[in-house]
C-alpha cells in the first residue's frame, strides 16, 4: 500500500501569492499522477484553505479531483469545519451530525484514522475527553488491521522553530498521546502544521511531520534548486516492517 500526504496548502484568492499557493498543489497532484505504481490513496492534513471561505474550497476541490486516487481530508487550524464538510461531504466519510471531522477507511490493508485537532480559541491543538473516546471507539470498531494516525498537530513536541509544543497544553497532547497507544496498532502518525519537516514518537510509534506544500510559506533551509519546488511524503507499507517514508520533490518549474 502507498500512501501519498500532502498539507498546507493554504488556498486562498485574496493574497499576493495566492496564484503560486494554486499552483504548487496542482504540480502535486500532476506528479502524484505520473507516479508507478500510483499511489493507493492521498490524505490532506490539513490547512486546505487560508480563510475558511466556501469559494477557497471550491477552488481547491477543483484541483483535487483531478487526482487518480482517492483523497481524504482533515482540518487544520485554518480551516472552518462547516464549510470543510459542506465542500466534502458529496464523497461521502464525513459525518454530518458530528461537531468533530474525525473518522476512519476501512477499504485499504492498514486503517486510515483521521482525526480533529482543532482548539475552538487558539491556532494550537486540541485533545478533549470526548475525542479521546472516539478515537477509542474507530480503534475498537475494526481490530484485525494495523492502524495509520493522521493529524494535523504534530502529537510531539518540535524542537526546531520558535516553539516547540504545538498544542495549547502539554496535558491536552498527553491527552492524544495515551490514546494513540491504547490498541497497540497504531503503527505511523502522520502531521502537518509546522511548515516544516520533523520526526518524533508517540511511546514507540513513530511519528512524521511533513513541509507544507505552499512553497512560499515553507520553513527550513532548502538548496536554491529547490526552493520553488513543492515537497510531499509518501508512504510504503510492507507487513513486515511497517511504513518507509520517501520525500518525494516535484520536478522542475514548467
Amino acid at each position: 500500500m502507498i500512501i501519498a500526504q500532502i498539507s498546507d496548502t493554504h488556498i486562498a484568492l485574496n493574497t499576493p501569492d495566492a496564484a503560486q499557493r494554486m499552483r504548487d498543489l496542482e504540480r502535486v497532484i500532476a506528479d502524484i499522477n505520473g507516479l508507478d505504481p500510483i499511489p493507493d490513496v492521498i490524505v490532506h492534513t490539513g490547512d486546505i484553505v487560508h480563510h475558511g471561505d466556501p469559494d477557497e474550497y471550491a477552488r481547491t476541490l477543483a484541483i483535487l479531483e483531478n487526482a487518480r486516487p482517492p483523497f481524504y481530508v482533515l482540518a487544520g487550524n485554518k480551516d472552518n469545519r462547516a464549510n470543510l464538510r459542506n465542500a466534502f461531504s458529496p464523497f461521502g466519510y464525513l459525518e454530518r451530525e458530528s461537531d468533530f471531522i474525525a473518522y476512519a477507511v476501512d477499504r485499504f490493508p492498514v486503517r486510515l484514522v483521521a482525526l480533529d485537532t482543532l482548539s475552538s480559541t487558539s491556532n494550537k491543538g486540541d485533545f478533549c475527553s470526548r475525542r479521546v473516546r472516539h478515537l477509542i471507539e474507530l480503534a475498537d470498531a475494526e481490530t484485525a488491521k494495523p492502524l495509520a494516525v493522521f493529524t494535523h498537530h504534530p502529537p510531539f513536541k518540535v524542537t526546531v522553530g520558535p516553539e516547540s509544543l504545538h498544542f495549547k497544553t502539554e496535558s491536552a497532547m498527553d491527552e492524544l498521546r495515551r490514546a494513540l497507544q491504547y490498541s497497540g496498532r497504531v503503527i505511523g502518525v502522520f502531521s502537518g502544521h509546522v511548515h516544516r519537516a520533523a520526526t518524533g514518537c508517540v511511546g514507540r510509534i513513530p511519528a512524521t511531520v511533513m513541509p507544507c506544500i505552499a512553497t512560499t510559506l515553507r520553513k527550513g533551509e532548502y538548496p536554491a534548486s529547490v526552493k520553488a519546488r513543492p515537497v510531499y511524503y509518501l508512504y510504503r507499507y510492507d507487513p513486515a516492517w511497517g511504513f518507509s517514508t520517501e520525500a518525494r520533490i516535484v520536478a522542475g518549474s514548467p
